[in-house]
């Protein structure tokens, strides 16, 4: 089956000097760039009435851009029956509560079992919409809060509020080592140079913004709270990362198991065990994309964060070093 897809929007004073690939992945959010740029190459677009298929010219603004094209489902994606943990739904979108271990989307290595496959079951009509309505994602190990888009319309106005920066997510964290204040990082993020399936602080990557406070001291961990400006691919565990307190359990990224002097031997494999990413997506927060509502959502830390947290909780109580008389 495919989709008649027909767009109309103009390029903007301050696009000037855009390319035309760049300004359409601006003005047709709901389209990845990549889908764009095919579309492009095979003659679907027109500048001002005529058809244009390179997408470097560059854009003086004012310019009418016309995308006619045909949207084909993707038939490597396949409806499967599994169970997806549903914090609020209504016509127009969706919020889920993401377990570790479950990927979001299907790529390499993950051709299926993935919340895209399970949202095609329990909404088989989320086919008709880009991407099945993800509009962000969750690695596989982080858990919380997502929002999913079930009609064209709501995942265009959540893309350009994601965007625009206007959805608030917040995240709960155990990090390694001891943070005395909270802080803002800010480093453009992008493919690592020599890891390909790991990101990097890198100056020719996009920009990206932390913002992270104190929750909690351990005596050589510290619980935290993250605020994201950007959505950029691992863009919390690359900016712990490059200022030098990796995640709890993230390997990938320098989260080697750091033992408080003197732990007790439980403590010990239970650091030593703690097998991923340490991350909850704690908060959503969004303006609704049909009823412009403003909705909040709140998913409880799960259990394999807790007890770690309990338990270096009690190591710094065990471990108070007297107070000088």
């Amino acid at each position: 089956m495919t989709q008649q897809i027909i767009r109309t929007d103009t390029v903007k004073d301050s696009q000037l000097g855009q390319r035309l690939d760049q300004a359409m992945a601006e003005l047709f959010t709901d389209f990845s760039r990549s889908r764009l740029k095919e579309w492009l190459l095979a003659g679907n677009v027109q500048v001002d009435g005529e058809v244009v298929t390179k997408p470097r010219i560059r854009m003086m603004g004012g310019e009418e851009i016309i995308l006619q094209a045909e949207l084909e489902d993707e038939e490597r994606w396949i409806a499967q029956d599994l169970p997806l943990d549903i914090v609020y739904e209504d016509d127009d979108i969706l919020v889920i509560n993401k377990p570790r271990d479950f990927v979001v989307h299907p790529g390499a290595g993950t051709p299926d079992g993935t919340v895209l496959n399970a949202l095609l079951h329990h909404y088989p009509d989320i086919a008709k919409v880009p991407r099945a309505g993800i509009v962000h994602r969750l690695d596989k190990d982080t858990t919380g809060l997502m929002v999913v888009a079930k009609t064209v319309p709501a995942q265009t106005r959540l893309v350009r509020a994601l965007q625009k920066r206007n959805i608030t997510r917040e995240y709960e964290a155990i990090i390694i080592g001891t943070m005395t204040a909270g802080g803002r990082i800010e480093k453009p993020i992008g493919r690592h140079a020599n890891k390909r399936t790991l990101m990097a602080v890198t100056e020719t990557g996009k920009d990206a913004v932390t913002h992270y406070r104190v929750a909690e001291h351990f005596r050589e961990h510290t619980r935290i709270r993250l605020r994201l400006e950007t959505g950029r691919t691992h863009q919390i565990r690359v900016h712990m990362s490059y200022i030098q307190h990796p995640l709890l359990g993230d390997i990938a990224y320098g989260g080697r198991a750091r033992i408080p002097r003197g732990a007790s031997a439980e403590l010990t494999q239970m650091i030593r065990s703690f097998d991923r990413q340490a991350l909850h997506a704690v908060m959503l927060k969004f303006v609704h994309p049909v009823s412009g509502e403003e909705m909040k959502f709140h998913a409880p830390v799960p259990d394999d964060i807790l007890i770690m947290a309990e338990a270096l909780r009690q190591d710094a109580k065990d471990n108070v070093e007297d107070e000088p008389i």
